[in-house]
């Protein structure tokens, strides 16, 4: 963007206001580049984005709100942006409309206008509108609301300059009232603004007042007489009405916009109503082959992960990184002359930890890349969708496959989107059920366990973890709603995007992302968790060093922990050690694994850890350690988002001993029951 293009006297502050995928995010990128920053609204755990321009003679600041479908607020996200947008601070509002389904879109704009703070509406995705064949006259748009309207395509980065410039102009100024109403019902909105008498905001007030009843005068300083006069006024209006007081403003505003869409926007004669989402979705949302559909897909993203394409990546990678560059590393430390300690330290501290977790980056990598093709195109969507209605029939709400979905790339993000759950008691439930959903730090323990004995089956292996997950998930929630969380579930409103072919770009940048975070992790965290889990198996509580690993730091915390997993069928203290240095991050188990088994072994770390399994562990025990790394409770992280959004001990402590005595008990009856069927065989 050119900054010579806008001047400003002085700062001012924007905020971008929309439903949700109206493309806000996008123009927020689009507009702020790099310059962004996030933390938290005071007081609250919601995220706040904040985004800097810098022109000539000041700079702007844009705040980019959770998307909203009304100001009438529910969620804590909508109480936010609400009271945000309603405050002294935001000094002029860019309202995006996704073009595509304007009449939606609209009905917060005449909200918006009525607060009478200055703004401009950005009707974003026009590409796809013209596709559609269909046009808005803009300038028709502009003269019946009274505020400037730019046409945009964030995406592309189209109609940025313009944007700019008229959300500029608008600075300091006041924003018109619409014509929203009829004769009869402006004049009671008139009449009750008259008896408010606020300096400004009445008519926002006044409206709401009508809708609500007193809870929209929380906080105003009245009388108690015009308490009286109000209500008189709204029940004279009512007996002049044919509709509930609820829908009295909704239903003119709906009419209003009716009228203008009819006016102002121009669609082609259409041979057929189905669109080619349409047709799309009469097979993916079936209501017999929705789910089967969405198991295939899955199952066909693992096989391409796990399956020959991945398999054949992760071997050549771990060649390139096991026997080229740890080997040279290894190889250099000898030639140094560097001292036995620090040699193990490098070789099989760090190296064996780390490079345990780093072998299975290709097949993360294409997991990733898969499932943002999926998310872009729309389809995730429809994923939500078919899980609301099969959740629904076990009486939960469908508002929680989306923090759940969210589950499958980290617990922590997906904790902080049950903030979008109205009902205090469906996010309680919701978050305690996240950790049950298969995060990516699990991918690695998968990948190693997958390849060691289950070789040939390794992607069907793999989903059916994703899939055991879910099934536990749905479980539990049904449990904890009939007993400590009884209540009833609100429903779930949704909008279904069209379908759209990925961009190049989007699915590099989002893949790149991810797997960025992954290294960042095994470059950080995991590399610290393996320095010190050295440590601990060469020394004891005496600090001495030791020969034996069983005699150390961890073979003695190993020792005490191992009797609660021989049940479970792997009662070795390295492996009892290992899925407690999970608690830091999940990928730390392979890492530990990786020090306590494969330990010694510059080149071939895979390899030797693979080779290594099979003399500690069965098929079946195997499978059985693989389910409880799956449900046991999350890393540190994720703990630590659950107390903030749990807001209590208890709850919190709760959670993780559920989620984990839940592990225990599904590992325990995978191998016993298996046991018992191999014995009967």
């Amino acid at each position: 963007m050119k900054e010579s293009m806008a001047h400003i006297e002085g700062d001012c502050t924007i905020a971008l206001v929309g439903n949700p995928n109206c493309g806000k995010t996008t123009l927020f990128n689009r507009l702020t580049g790099s310059n962004q920053s996030v933390g938290n609204w005071p007081g609250v755990t919601v995220e706040k984005k904040v985004g800097k321009i810098r022109l000539e003679g000041g700079q702007l600041q844009i705040i980019d709100l959770p998307g909203i479908y009304s100001l009438s607020a529910c969620s804590i996200e909508e109480v936010i942006a609400r009271e945000y947008i309603e405050s002294d601070e935001p000094d002029v509002i860019i309202n995006i409309i996704d073009a595509a389904n304007i009449e939606r879109n609209l009905f917060l704009s005449t909200q918006l206008m009525e607060i009478g703070k200055p703004i401009v509406l950005a009707l974003n995705m026009m590409d796809m509108l013209e596709a559609r064949g269909e046009s808005i006259n803009v300038h028709g748009l502009e003269e019946e609301l009274g505020v400037p309207v730019v046409p945009i395509t964030a995406s592309k980065g189209l109609g940025m300059e313009l944007l700019l410039k008229k959300t500029l102009a608008q600075y300091g100024k006041h924003c018109p009232l619409p014509a929203l109403y009829t004769q009869k019902l402006a004049h009671h909105i008139t009449a009750i603004e008259e008896i408010l008498t606020l300096p400004t905001r009445g008519r926002m007030v006044a409206t709401r007042f009508i809708e609500e009843g007193e809870r929209a005068l929380a906080g105003l300083p009245l009388h108690i007489t015009a308490h009286a006069r109000l209500e008189t006024q709204v029940q004279s209006l009512l007996a002049e009405a044919s509709l509930d007081r609820d829908m009295l403003i909704s239903d003119a505003r709906y009419t209003f916009i009716t009228t203008l869409v009819a006016r102002c926007v121009t669609r082609p004669t259409r041979r057929h109503s189905y669109t080619c989402s349409d047709q799309i979705d009469l097979v993916v949302t079936n209501r017999f082959l929705a789910i089967p559909i969405f198991l295939l897909l899955m199952l066909s993203i693992f096989q391409l992960a796990f399956g020959t394409v991945g398999a054949f990546f992760t071997e050549k990678f771990a060649y390139l990184l096991n026997d080229v560059i740890f080997s040279s590393l290894a190889t250099l430390l000898k030639q140094a002359d560097a001292s036995p300690w620090a040699y193990s330290l490098v070789v099989d501290g760090m190296l064996a930890g780390v490079g345990s977790v780093l072998n299975f980056l290709p097949q993360v990598t294409i997991l990733f890349f898969m499932l943002h093709i999926l998310e872009d195109s729309g389809y995730m969507a429809r994923a939500a969708f078919i899980m609301d209605r099969f959740l629904h029939r076990f009486g939960l709400s469908g508002r929680a496959f989306i923090p759940m979905l969210m589950g499958f790339g980290c617990s922590v993000p997906a904790l902080m989107a049950t903030r979008t759950l109205e009902d205090e008691k469906d996010r309680r439930l919701t978050m305690m059920i996240i950790p049950f959903m298969s995060c990516q730090a699990r991918l690695p323990v998968y990948a190693v366990f997958a390849g060691a004995f289950f070789a040939a089956n390794q992607s069907v292996i793999v989903f059916s973890l994703y899939l055991l997950g879910m099934v536990v998930a749905v479980l539990s929630g049904v449990l904890l709603k009939q007993t400590i969380l009884r209540g009833g579930s609100a429903n779930f409103i949704m909008e279904l995007p069209p379908y759209r072919w990925p961009t190049p770009k989007s699915l590099l940048l989002h893949t790149w992302e991810r797997v960025r975070g992954f290294l960042y992790k095994a470059g950080t965290i995991l590399l610290a968790a393996s320095i010190i889990i050295w440590f601990m198996q060469r020394f004891n509580f005496q600090l001495q060093l030791v020969d034996e690993s069983s005699h150390s730091i961890f073979g003695t915390l190993g020792a005490l922990l191992a009797p609660i997993f021989a049940p479970l069928g792997f009662g070795d203290w390295r492996a009892a050690m290992a899925l407690l240095t999970g608690l830091a991050a999940k990928e730390a188990v392979v890492g530990t694994l990786g020090i306590l088994y494969a330990g010694g072994n510059a080149t071939g770390n895979a390899v030797s850890l693979a080779s290594a399994l099979p003399h500690a562990f069965s098929p079946l025990s195997a499978y059985a350690f693989l389910a409880f790394t799956l449900l046991y409770m999350p890393c540190i992280a994720a703990f630590s988002t659950l107390k903030r959004e749990m807001n209590s001990w208890q709850w919190t402590i709760g959670a993780v001993a559920y989620q984990t005595a839940v592990a225990w008990l599904v590992a325990l009856l995978i191998y016993q029951i298996g046991s018992l069927l191999l014995a009967l065989r």
